[in-house]
Order: C-alpha cells, then structure tokens, then sequence
C-alpha cells in the first residue's frame, strides 16, 4: 500500500516539474495598444505632397523566440475573423522609430490597396514559427476597428454630370456612376471593383443599394457617395440630381454653336434634356454608336433624337445648318480668249473680309490675292475666296480660258453638233473666216424665237454649256454677217 502511495506521488511530483518548465520556456507575443483607432489609407500623404499615404505600426514584445525569427502583420476579414487572414506588406520603418531590441518590436505596414472596406477588422502579429499574437487592442480600448483604403479619391459623377431628370409617371430610369474612359483607371470609381457606395434620396440612405448604378422611380433629389465608412469625406461624393415627375416629358436639341453654325471651326454638340436612353439620327438615318444625351458633329442635316423617360417617350428635330457665302465669278466655266489678249475676270461674294488667292493649275499665283485677275494665258484656273472674320469659310471656283480652236481645214458652216463630251464635234466649229478677230457678227436663234447667241467675238464655243438642252435634237437658225456685210443663213440641229 505504502509502495503504491509512493508512486502516485512521485508521477504527481514529476507532471508538476514538467509542466512548470514547458511554462519556462513558452513562445509569447504580446501585442501593446495600437496608436490608431482606424484604418483610413489611401487618401494625400499629410506631411509628403503628391504621395499616397498608407503606412500604420504595430509594437509588441516577445519572448522565447529563437534567433532568426520573423515576424509579419495580418489582418483579419472584413467580419474579424482570422480563418481566411489578409496579409499586409512590411514598410522600412518610420523617422524616430525606437530601434528593435531582443524583445521590444515594431512593424511599420501597408494594408492591401484592394481592402474591402469594414467596421469589424482586427489585426494580429504572425511569427515565421510558432502560433500568432492574440488579437491587439486599438487606441479606443477594442478589438475590433474601421479599415479602408480609398483606392478612388476624386471627383466623379452620375448620369452625364446632370443637375435635372424628368421621369413620367410609373415608369423608372437609371442613375449610374459616370465611367467616360474605362481604360483610365484612376478617371472613375466604377474602374475599382473593390469600392461599395451609399445612394442617397433626399439626404437618406437608401438600404441595400451599394452598387454603381440606381434604378428611381419616384421623384427626389439623389447623389451616391463612396462608401469609406468612417474615412468618408466631402470628396467621397457625386453632384446631386433633382429627378422630377414630368408627364408629357418633351425633348429638345440644342447647338452649343448655334444653328447655323460655323463649320470651319470645332465641332458643334447637340444635346437634348437628360432621360433614360437616346437614338440619334441623322437624315433618318441612325447614328452607330449615339446613345447619350449628346452628339457632336461638324456636319449639316436633319438630326433626331428619341428620347425614353422612363415610361414616355419624346423626339425632337433641328435641321442643323451651317453658314455658308456665296460667290461668283464674271465669265462661265469655260470661256476663250485670243492669245496675246486678256481677259480681266471679277470674282463677287457677300464674305465679311473676304480674302483672295488665284491659282494657275493648281499652284498660287504669286501676288494675285485681289478680287479680280487679268488671265493672259490659257490655262486652269480657279479662285478660292475665305471669309477671315467670325468664322472661316471658304469658296472655290474653278475656271478654263482656252484659246479658240480654228480649223483652217473648215471651208463650209457645219449644220449639225453633237454636244456629248466625247471632244469631237463638241462645239459650233465655223470657218476662221467668221470667228474672233474678224469682226463678223454671228447670231444664233433658237426655234421658239430666242435669241441664244449674238456676238462680234465668236471663239467656236457655243454651247458652253455642253448638252443642257431642254428638248431633243433642238433646231437653231444662224445669221452670220461680215464686216463686208456679206450674209449667211442656215440651220444647225443639235444632237445629244
């Protein structure tokens, strides 16, 4: 009996100098209360300008751990567990930072810049061996703090930066987040999956709705805000839209250039009053890819746009046109002149200011910039005339002087022209005994009485005008006179 007291003695003494050693030489982390109450990173560096601030520390001491050991900060999830943790990243440590001693640390850290934002995370020191630190303490004595990082920290909008949206009466429209360069990141919030958002009716929180757009169908003065929680900020907010009850909503279309408008210059945009969704078109055509309250164009033509309200729907019409001059020259498209000769050519035009530059197969005459031009030369020609005050616009108009052909081999007046451009019997082409230079006189008559042409100057060029006539295979009577007085009559049938 004695031995068996013994024993169960000695066992008992033995558990309890093991167990006071294994508690001896037990591995210990002890947090210390953090400096912050929460996480709000992300936002302008307070002390370095242009630079991100996101850098928090995190002091413990430790005991029991062998040489070499490493130690990291985690955070927990956003509901403050540490089944799935969220790493952070180590930082060089901060100005005046206590340097590390063998049971004295600190841990300069960034949190992921993808943070989910929360009220509920909590934050541990993980060893490389061993188990982690109990949960630390933040500056207002719980576990548990607010963390976000703003990875989105500018302006933004909502619906094209409209102040008013008409709604017709039971029907819905879409407010959403404005994302106008999705392959710019920082230029929209909607380009950061991580971000939720609060949507606001009349300064209330509308629950449930966290997402980038809003369906309304009730009237109201709504604005979204970029849900940092805590971190919130002015900043952290869209433009406010007065969505109002418009029954019979119409829509309009309005130039930002006017109508008409300058073409020369920048685009003119057309924009109609906010709605739900948008068809442009143009000459009843429709518009690839115009499906916002806005269209911009540098082109004249019937632009509509039909317009959904949410429930009713509206199309406006503007015929948008754009200034024009109009000029004119003295001599038609295709004139003659003898050589040796000029032929003084007088451009017209209702321009403010106008300016001129004359051309001789497409290159400037130097020094012709006047309203008129006195052609020596046979040659192309043409003018071009620029309005240079308000809005610059130009004119172009081309012109031919041609020598006159004479066929010495034409001994009889021909009595039948094909005006069909092919350049053969094109023109009236007479004996260069009664053309330009002779001082013959030549009149043509058309069969109704009408006197077509009459002239002491003919240069075989009628008609100038090439086939415009109006009946077919039209018959013209001609009288010749010279200056002898000596008189030809006869008939000329045109043939198209």
């Amino acid at each position: 009996m004695k031995d068996r007291v013994f024993i169960v003695k000695y066992i008992l003494f033995s558990w309890l100098i093991l167990s006071s050693t294994a508690s001896l030489f037990a591995q210990t982390i002890t947090p210390k209360k953090l400096s912050f109450s929460q996480i709000c990173a992300g936002g302008p560096h307070p002390t370095n300008a242009g630079q991100v601030f996101n850098e928090y520390q995190a002091a413990f001491t430790i005991s029991n751990f062998p040489a070499g050991t490493t130690f990291v900060v985690e955070l927990s999830d956003p509901s403050g567990s540490f089944t799935t943790p969220i790493a952070t990243t180590t930082l060089p440590s901060l100005a005046g930072t206590l340097l590390d001693t063998a049971m004295d640390k600190t841990i300069t850290f960034a949190v992921p810049t993808n943070l989910v934002g929360s009220n509920t995370y909590q934050l541990r020191v993980k060893p490389s061996t061993g188990l982690p630190s109990p949960s630390f303490t933040c500056a207002t004595n719980t576990k548990s703090f607010p963390a976000y990082y703003k990875a989105f920290d500018g302006s933004f909008y909502i619906n094209k930066k409209a102040s008013t949206i008409g709604l017709c009466s039971g029907g819905s429209i879409s407010l959403s987040i404005d994302n106008p360069t999705p392959n710019i990141q920082n230029s929209s919030p909607v380009n950061y999956p991580s971000l939720r958002y609060k949507w606001y009716k009349d300064g209330g929180v509308i629950g449930g709705e966290t997402g980038t757009s809003l369906s309304v169908n009730t009237a109201g003065t709504y604005y979204v805000e970029m849900d940092y929680g805590v971190c919130t900020d002015p900043n952290s907010r869209s433009q406010s839209v007065i969505v109002s009850i418009a029954s019979g909503a119409v829509a309009t279309i309005t130039s930002s250039l006017g109508n008409p408008f300058c073409s020369g210059g920048a685009s003119t945009t057309l924009s109609t009053p906010t709605g739900n969704s948008y068809v442009w078109k143009k000459d009843n055509v429709a518009i690839l890819g115009a499906n916002t309250n806005t269209y911009q164009t540098n082109q004249a033509g019937l632009y509509t746009v039909a317009v959904d309200f949410g429930g009713c729907s509206s199309t406006a019409t503007v015929d948008l046109k754009t200034y024009e001059i109009t000029s004119s020259i003295n001599v038609p498209s295709t004139s003659t002149m003898q050589e040796g000769e000029s032929k003084t050519v007088i451009a017209t035009t209702n321009a403010t200011n106008p300016a001129y530059q004359w051309y001789l197969n497409e290159t400037a005459i130097p020094n012709a910039i006047g309203s008129t031009y006195d052609v020596t030369t046979e040659g192309d020609y043409k003018v071009i005339i620029t309005q240079t005050s308000a809005c610059s616009i130009s004119n172009e108009i081309p012109f031919v002087i041609k020598y006159p052909f004479v066929d010495p081999n034409i001994v009889a007046i021909p009595n039948l022209i094909s005006p069909n451009g092919d350049g053969i019997n094109d023109t009236w082409i007479i004996p260069q005994d009664y053309v330009s230079g002779t001082n013959t006189k030549v009149l043509l008559i058309s069969s109704l009485g009408e006197i077509v042409l009459d002239t002491n100057d003919y240069q075989n060029n009628w008609p100038e005008n090439g086939n415009d006539f109006k009946n077919i295979n039209p018959v013209y009577y001609y009288i010749i006179t010279t200056q002898d007085q000596k008189v030809n009559k006869g008939s000329i049938t045109v043939i198209k």
